[in-house]
């Protein structure tokens, strides 16, 4: 390929992006008057938000569709064509319907848009047709600006599309916060793959107290090395009256090598041991056991009693980096 025609190519992919962000700034600055009253609707919606378009606009529908369910409103994508052969059915009275169609005319769309009239189900419109059969049945529109697509033919949808994926965005977000969605409610619709691990807490990866290497201030270092070695955490927690007061690790030992068998646990364990309570994210445990570069950390209650132990190597099993 010839430098003249990678430039070409590069500066189509440039004109493209540009087109398209300047779209956006155009919606960012004039946002749908009934924006706010349909993020206010799903917000307090007991049903469920059902999505529908044909084509392009039925494939953002998907993706608006899943960002509302993984942001914890319930939502559905229902298939047009299928719709007007039973899967009517599935759209209830305490449901809303979200269609979308860039034109507002189309046809597929017909017999949902119909449902929602008979049934009084609140139907919201997305289109840049403000005129159109669409928007004119909608009881909320969020009519977006008309500005030519940035396929070279004005034909493909390109930034129609966009504008509709970040409208959808911005409505899903907007809703998120109105339900004062947490990221532990995050965690549970992403209990899978990277998300759910960064959330994980340590309550998630710890060992429990049933394996915990504890060891009484006055006990001698041939037992306590024993119970370092049964347990295999590297390191032994020291407790007087319940409550943790040290942790004796392998660098203890090895800088009391000496003396190490003439004296008692309390003696040898390094004081105020660095700990994290059960509700800790793993990824804050994880750049603390970074940061001190040590293996384990003792997990304590309110009280600073031992209730579990966290081992680097469960963090990084479950995925957590």
């Amino acid at each position: 390929m010839s430098t003249d025609t990678t430039a070409a190519v590069a500066e189509s992919g440039r004109r493209v992006l540009q087109a398209e962000a300047r779209a956006l700034v155009v919606l960012s600055e004039g946002l749908p008057e009934d924006f706010e009253p349909v993020a206010r609707l799903l917000a307090g919606l007991e049903g469920r938000v059902i999505v529908s378009g044909i084509g392009k606009s039925g494939h953002i529908g998907r993706k608006i569709s899943a960002t509302l369910a993984s942001t914890g409103t319930p939502s559905y994508f229902v298939h047009a064509s299928e719709a007007s052969h039973g899967d009517l059915g599935m759209i209830t009275r305490h449901d809303v319907c979200l269609l979308i169609s860039n034109s507002g005319e189309t046809q597929e769309l017909r017999d949902i848009l119909l449902h929602t009239r008979r049934f009084s189900i609140p139907l919201i419109g997305i289109s840049s047709s403000p005129a159109s059969t669409l928007m004119q049945a909608a009881d909320y529109r969020l009519t977006l600006p008309k500005l030519p697509e940035a396929c070279p033919m004005g034909l493909a949808p390109t930034t129609s599309t966009t504008l509709t994926l970040a409208l959808g965005d911005a409505l899903a977000v907007a809703v998120m916060e109105l339900r004062g969605f947490r990221s532990e409610d995050f965690q549970v619709f992403h209990p899978g793959g990277k998300l759910g691990a960064q959330l994980s807490r340590v309550a998630d990866l710890m060992h429990g107290p049933d394996m915990l290497p504890l060891v009484p201030a006055d006990m001698a270092m041939d037992e306590v090395l024993m119970t370092m070695t049964s347990k295999s955490f590297g390191i032994a927690a020291v407790v007087e009256g319940g409550k943790l007061i040290g942790v004796i690790s392998d660098g203890d030992l090895r800088r009391n090598i000496g003396q190490l068998m003439h004296r008692t646990a309390g003696e040898i364990a390094s004081r105020n041991p660095v700990t994290v309570t059960a509700d800790v994210f793993a990824a804050q445990a994880l750049a603390l056991l970074n940061d001190r570069k040590i293996g384990a950390l003792m997990v304590v209650d309110d009280e600073n009693r031992p209730v579990g132990i966290l081992h680097i190597h469960d963090v990084l099993r479950a995925g957590v980096a």
